[in-house]
């Protein structure tokens, strides 16, 4: 089969990260040190290759780059200074914005002031809703009667209805979904190829206990390096608290944003307190190294690197805010800041959700179940293929 080559592709990925790849002269060492490489997936050289050859078509099918958990080994024994692990890096940002059809998350990736507009415009929107609500309300508006401010003491409820803001959580959501899975179905279409590819379905199924596996685990982080137990167990802890989070705000925010006050035995204390925790220490951690530029994953941060954790903090940070202004009964800051908290999320969900280091919370796991049926598929055609004829009847 003949490759189309693409003469301008090495300069199109360069929007996408700091990347050197013009110097790596496919000498292998890196993949020699890559603890998650083997035959079948020899990454980085064979991507690094692609790319200085114009393979656009072979990058786009190539399940490689979610292989890679940049532990930044290849890179600081490169002999060339060709920066391999950022390459993987930025090679991942490039494909999340091919799998995005409507060309947002490209457009995000290689425009800083698009992400800022993007930015802006989402956040603005909880808060150009709660106007319009309490503007209806005081003009007598028929069922926002109740909408109001309670200046004597905490009433959330009264300025923000939970159910109304749950409705908008969960529109956001089934919105936000339907565009996640639209990109992973593109994803699918590149990388299986389900027309040539006649992978029988009991695959797939046999297969779906790897992605809940790698999604619920996160052990591939433990295998990338020898001594990388603690970034995985890090890395662990921070989806249970943002799997945590995203719980109690999509499926339970009914009994999660409330007036009342509850004990602190109660489990929706105890519960908020471990994902504020968690959330605050993670992403605070991971802002710091992006500052200091100690860690190799951390000295060519793009600027989308920076959204998640920087939501994330500022987001938890406000939550926890609106929390102690409510239990200590101050009215306009608890408000305030919770009408901060609630556009900071949106903000977040909506400019994340499909690109961003959010995304690879899906896109891994689905490597890694989309390489495990490959190989199976390929055993099976092997034994297929070497199984005798059946005899002829006589």
């Amino acid at each position: 089969m003949a490759w189309r080559v693409n003469p301008d592709f090495l300069r199109e990925i360069k929007q996408y990260g700091d990347v050197n790849i013009e110097e790596c002269f496919n000498c292998g060492n890196c993949t020699a040190i890559c603890s998650l490489s083997n035959e079948d997936y020899p990454f980085p050289r064979r991507n690094l290759r692609y790319i200085q050859l114009g393979l656009q078509e072979k990058v786009l099918e190539s399940l490689d780059p979610w292989l890679c958990y940049y532990c930044g080994q290849c890179t600081e024994t490169c002999p060339r200074g060709a920066e391999p692990a950022e390459a993987m890096m930025t090679l991942r940002r490039w494909l999340i914005g091919q799998y995005d059809r409507s060309g947002h998350g490209a457009k995000l990736y290689t425009s800083t002031k698009a992400t800022i507009f993007a930015i802006l415009r989402y956040s603005l929107v909880p808060l150009l809703l709660l106007i319009i609500g309490h503007t209806l309300s005081s003009l007598g508006v028929r069922g926002f009667e109740n909408l109001r401010f309670v200046t004597d003491k905490v009433d959330l409820n009264a300025f923000a209805p939970t159910l109304w803001v749950w409705a908008v959580v969960l529109i956001d959501f089934g919105i936000l979904s339907f565009r996640l899975f639209s990109n992973i179905a593109h994803m699918f279409q590149l990388v299986m190829k389900p027309k040539e590819n006649k992978i029988p379905l009991s695959i797939y199924i046999q297969e779906l206990k790897t992605f809940l596996d790698y999604l619920l685990t996160q052990r591939r982080w433990r295998d990338c390096k020898e001594d990388n137990n603690s970034r995985w167990l890090k890395h662990l802890i921070l989806i249970s608290g943002y799997g945590l989070m995203l719980v109690l705000i999509v499926g339970l925010l009914w009994w999660f944003q409330t007036d009342n006050i509850y004990p602190i035995y109660h489990p929706q204390r105890w519960l908020g307190y471990y994902a504020t925790i968690v959330l605050l220490y993670s992403s605070g951690e991971a802002l710091i190294g992006r500052i200091k530029k100690k860690e190799e994953l951390h000295k060519h941060s793009h600027h989308s690197d920076w959204l998640f954790p920087g939501f994330l903090f500022v987001g938890t940070l406000t939550g926890i805010l609106v929390h102690i202004f409510r239990y200590t009964g101050l009215p306009w800051p608890t408000y305030i800041l919770y009408v901060l908290h609630v556009m900071v999320m949106i903000a977040m969900l909506d400019t994340e959700v499909g690109i961003g280091k959010w995304t690879h919370i899906f896109y891994r796991p689905l490597a890694a179940y989309f390489q495990a049926v490959k190989l199976r598929a390929k055993e099976y055609q092997d034994t297929t293929a070497a199984a005798p004829a059946p005899a002829s009847p006589n």
